[in-house]
Order: C-alpha cells, then structure tokens, then sequence
C-alpha cells in the first residue's frame, strides 16, 4: 500500500479542519464588561450582542465606537469598516478588515484593535476604586500594616488592566506607606519605574510626553520626587 495516494486525503481534511477551528475562534464574547489592555478603554457586550468599545490613546485621542456582533464580526454604520472579535481564553482580541473606514471612530492618535482582558473581581473598577478607599481610611487611621496589605494586591495582580496614571498613583500610596513602616528599601524599588520622569524637571517631562499626558503625569511626577526624597533618606 502506497502512502501517497492518502496524502490529498489527509491535506484535505486539515485544511477543512484547520478552517473549522478558525472559524469557532470568532464568536460572539460572553456578555459583561472588558478592560483594554494597559487600562486604557473598555468593551462592554450586552447578553443580545450588542457592544460598545471606548479606548484612550496618547493625548486624550480617543476611539467610540457600537454595534452588533453576529458570528464574530460587527459591521459599523453604513461604512466599510467590519470589526472582529476573537476569544482567546477569557479574553478577547479586536480586529478589522483593515478599511481606512475603521478609523473613523477614533482620533489621531487612538486606537481598539487590541486586547480586552475579563478581569477577575477584584480588578473591576468599580472593585479597585473601592479597595483605594479602603486603603486611605486604613492609612489616615495610620494603621500602615493593614493599609499596606490592602493595595499592594491591587498592584500585583491587576497590572494589566490599570491605567498608567491610576498606577502611579497606587505605586506613590504604597511607597509611602512603606516608608511609614521603616522599609524604605522596598518604597524604592516601589518608586523606581517613576525614578526616570521624577529625576527630569515639570519642563521635562512636559518635553517627554504630548500635553495632555504630561497634565495628567505630573502630579504623579511631583509625588513621586517626593517620595523618593524620604525613602532615601
């Protein structure tokens, strides 16, 4: 018996295979609320298949859009622009068909295409912005320790779905809180992915980033300068 004869058999039934695995990618996500990697926008999908995306880009640029997926794909308006949804686990990919018409829902400077991550309960906004008040009345009642074991798992564990400027934030709140404690080793290391913008002067780092960036940094920025004064001693 020769092999050969099966070969076209077999490639067949690969490619069709393949083509079915392919397709069951795409799908319709489960309904509820999704983070845009980096925290930087969200995707919300309502139990009918209707969602609708917002993302921020650098300087405020912004992308919103809606509509209504149907088998993997949601085709926008009355435009050319088909956008995809792919599920990778508990997340989802955004694509388009690449149409210039897809960048109509954004600014310059903006985009969805992307990741959008289902965050565990605890990562929810709404779960993060509670844990944030939690934790400054535990450190205004100057109960450090507890403070302290509030929101470092905030960001330990949601770092991918917090935005920049809420995460240096949270990296000020605990390095602070360290140095409260005596442990002024781990409120550096803490500090040190904001030691390189706290070390340019307000004008630099007004250079370094587009205007609307740079407002909303430096007041971190400021914090941060301080905060690395007293942890050095």
């Amino acid at each position: 018996m020769k092999l050969h004869r099966f070969l076209p058999r077999v490639a067949t039934f690969l490619l069709l295979s393949g083509a079915g695995i392919a397709s069951a990618q795409l799908a319709t996500p489960p309904a509820g609320d999704y983070i845009y990697e980096g925290g930087g926008g969200s995707l919300r999908v309502k139990p009918n298949g209707h969602f609708d995306i917002t993302t921020v880009g650098s300087n405020a640029h912004m992308c919103t859009l809606d509509g209504t997926i149907v088998r993997g794909k949601a085709k926008i308006d009355d435009t050319g622009c088909v956008v995809s949804f792919t599920l990778k686990g508990g997340n989802v990919e955004v694509g388009t068909n690449g149409s210039d018409d897809c960048r109509q829902s954004c600014g310059m400077r903006a985009s969805f295409e992307g990741t959008f991550i289902k965050p565990t309960p605890a990562c929810a906004d709404k779960a993060v912005a509670a844990t944030r008040k939690t934790f400054k009345r535990q450190y205004d009642a100057r109960d450090y320790t507890a403070a302290l074991g509030t929101l470092a798992p905030v960001l330990g564990d949601c770092g991918k779905t917090l935005d920049w400027i809420t995460t240096g934030r949270i990296r000020n709140d605990l390095a602070l809180t360290q140095f409260k404690l005596g442990d002024r080793a781990a409120c550096l290391k803490t500090l040190e992915p904001l030691a390189e913008d706290a070390a340019r002067t307000d004008q630099g780092v007004k250079d370094q980033y587009p205007p609307a960036d740079a407002d909303s940094i430096l007041p971190v920025v400021r914090a941060a300068r301080t905060n690395l004064k007293l942890c050095r001693g």
